[in-house]
């Protein structure tokens, strides 16, 4: 596999190559044919696409964005009945949460979820505080999750009175937590609160626990409990969690000159050994401001970096690492499955609906409105 899936690598096996297309569609028509499905439909249907969608898809979104800036997208517009939500489980789930009772939020492949929100399952996480409890520390945690997360696991923040945060709102939500409680369990990406503690609230690596759902007692003691004022979750993004400081080392030494930009949910190593650290959102204005002739290595989801390449031409931008990596359930979400969606929706089917039970809903939306209310 090549940087950006082009050119071929002499040392590999005979043969062996990576173009970096994807293959034709099996049905050249289904381009005309989401075309024609969406027209048909018109303002009923509001089509969402997160950063790291296809391209083929990414062509049909009404609007392009994280994955909170849609779901608030989608609940500003009532007067769609029918919101496709071109992302993952979880997503779906968060615009469900946030639009009206009227509005049906559908997920074009139900089997596009999330690996680093299933670590962190509603069960696991009660048996976590229990443990908090027998070690004496739990009336003084404030539990904080991240968007990536389940309606579970925001429903449970929201009955303990903690908060959901975003990459990009992360320090702010923890400082609104410190200033209620002691301590903090983050979940359920490690990596994001380890980052922002350490990075950009001083606090030490020590100051830091991890939390293991597979483990007894979590594999932390009492006294560990008692001790850390950060318990994270053992839990990451399957993409960010690829980049390691070799990737950094390998492309400075590759690219004179080169700036290494990087999400907050890439290891720690990683996002020290980098010269920006930021949320999708702040890559992309980041690269847009970018002198021309600059280059950027960029470590986040590849459909994103590809676009990113596109779109600034005069600029050497990159995928960080030596091997393409796709988030493989985000890429679930493809033409053929869009086709289906807005055909049924045009034939008076509506499928693969999201509903989020109502007590859940509501208990996840304290935590999305104490957000909301950050400072």
């Amino acid at each position: 596999m090549l940087l950006l899936g082009s050119g071929a690598d002499p040392a590999s096996e005979r043969g062996v190559d990576c173009p970096g297309d994807l293959p034709p569609a099996s049905d050249p028509a289904l381009v005309d044919r989401a075309r024609a499905a969406k027209a048909a439909l018109g303002d009923s249907v509001f089509v969402l696409g997160h950063h790291y969608q296809r391209d083929e898809v990414i062509q049909f979104a009404d609007v392009t964005g994280d994955s909170f800036k849609l779901a608030q997208m989608a609940a500003a517009r009532p007067e769609a009945p029918y919101v496709v939500f071109c992302g993952v489980h979880f997503m779906a789930e968060s615009a469900d949460i946030l639009t009206a009772d009227h509005q049906r939020v559908i997920l074009p492949d139900l089997g596009a979820g999330c690996s680093m929100a299933d670590m962190a399952t509603f069960d696991q996480v009660e048996e976590c505080w229990d443990v908090l409890a027998d070690a004496g520390v739990a009336d003084d945690v404030v539990p904080v999750t991240y968007m990536n997360s389940s309606a579970d696991i925001k429903a449970f923040v929201g009955r303990h009175g903690g908060v959901v945060c975003t990459s990009s709102n992360a320090k702010r939500a923890l400082d609104w937590a410190y200033a209620k409680g002691r301590k903090v369990l983050f979940l359920p990406d490690q990596h994001l609160g380890r980052n922002t503690a350490v990075l950009e609230m001083g606090f030490s690596l020590d100051d830091c626990v991890v939390y293991s759902p597979h483990r007894r007692e979590g594999g932390l003691t009492a006294e560990q409990l008692r001790d850390a004022r950060m318990i994270l979750w053992r839990g990451h993004c399957s993409v960010h969690g690829r980049f390691s400081k070799k990737s950094v080392d390998d492309v400075r030494a590759r690219v004179p000159g080169v700036n290494v930009l990087v999400h907050p949910e890439c290891r720690h190593e990683v996002v020290t050994a980098a010269d920006q650290i930021g949320s999708t959102e702040y890559i992309i204005r980041t690269l847009e401001a970018a002198p021309p002739g600059s280059s950027w290595a960029v470590g986040t989801e590849l459909n994103l970096v590809r676009r990113l390449a596109d779109a600034h031409p005069d600029k050497n931008v990159m995928f960080l690492d030596k091997t393409v990596c796709y988030c493989s359930t985000m890429n679930r979400i493809d033409l053929p499955h869009l086709v289906l969606t807005l055909e049924s929706l045009v034939a008076g089917r509506v499928e693969n609906v999201i509903e989020v039970e109502k007590e859940t809903a509501h208990q996840a939306r304290k935590a999305l409105d104490q957000m909301l209310a950050l400072p």
